[in-house]
């Protein structure tokens, strides 16, 4: 694997550089095997279209949603005016972030602590850099593939985000169809409001089975996510339903940083 150049906040700082944007890694981002390979997507995006951006490395931590969502707001608090301050110290004012989870709590309850900061998901700003011809999109790799959308809740019904991803897949030569639930109907990847981290409660079925079997009746062979709490629960869903041979999920930044061949 090629050496990837991803800038860190202290390190620029100390010389003397403010990046515009600090590009927020996520717990996920971080640590799973599976989403660290979205990182390095995005990133290796970042550089291609030489932005000034940078991550914090070791300095970042969780953001404080699971502890918000399990409905512990003390530890939340604790963790979201520990980053506050940090934020502070590098004068960061721009966040853009691959989880929709980091996105709508820093964008509407790290804001009612003071935080005063822009924070944008990476599918907006991907696609704003299409919007503004920055970033050309022009590959035939995927021209024979059927790609289908899972809505993030956090991203679509949490914060009104669902043309952003769309128009990017619109871009990206291949066969678009979407799930019967979608937009503002999608159903829940199931991970959720701090699922993840909990035994599933009673019912016939789990909701991850149920969203991936619509997801695969579609005939799709690749499920395209924006969201690491969506592409575990989908990943596990195709394995479950015995299609992981023949039917990927891959992240957005994946489709365009493969797309470009980065």
């Amino acid at each position: 694997m090629s050496q990837l150049n991803i800038p860190v906040m202290a390190d620029l700082f100390a010389q003397g550089e403010k990046p515009e944007y600090l590009f927020w890694v996520g717990c996920a981002g971080a640590f799973d095997k599976r989403y660290q390979k979205v990182t390095r997507a995005f990133a290796k995006i970042l550089n291609h279209l030489k932005i000034s951006y940078a991550v914090l490395g070791s300095e970042e931590t969780c953001t404080g949603d699971p502890a918000k969502r399990a409905g512990n707001e003390m530890l939340f608090q604790m963790q979201a005016f520990q980053n506050i301050e940090t934020f502070k110290m590098y004068e960061i004012k721009k966040i853009i972030t691959i989880c929709p989870h980091c996105f709508n709590i820093f964008k509407n309850e790290y804001t009612e602590l003071g935080a005063e900061i822009e924070v944008t998901h990476h599918t907006e700003f991907l696609n704003n850099q299409i919007q503004n011809g920055n970033l050309k999109i022009d590959s035939e790799l995927f021209a024979n593939n059927k790609i289908t959308f899972h809505d993030p809740c956090y991203l679509g019904r949490n914060n009104g985000i669902y043309e952003a991803p769309r128009q990017i897949l619109n871009k990206i030569k291949s066969e678009k169809i979407e799930m019967p639930r979608n937009k503002e109907n999608a159903l829940c990847c199931g991970a959720g409001g701090a699922q993840m981290f909990k035994e599933a409660e009673k019912g016939n079925q789990e909701i991850f089975m149920e969203r991936s079997r619509e997801a695969l009746e579609t005939k799709a062979d690749i499920i395209a996510t924006a969201c690491p709490f969506c592409m575990t629960m989908l990943s596990d869903g195709i394995k479950m339903h015995e299609k992981n041979e023949t039917v990927k999920n891959l992240d957005i930044a994946e489709l365009i940083a493969q797309s470009l061949n980065l």
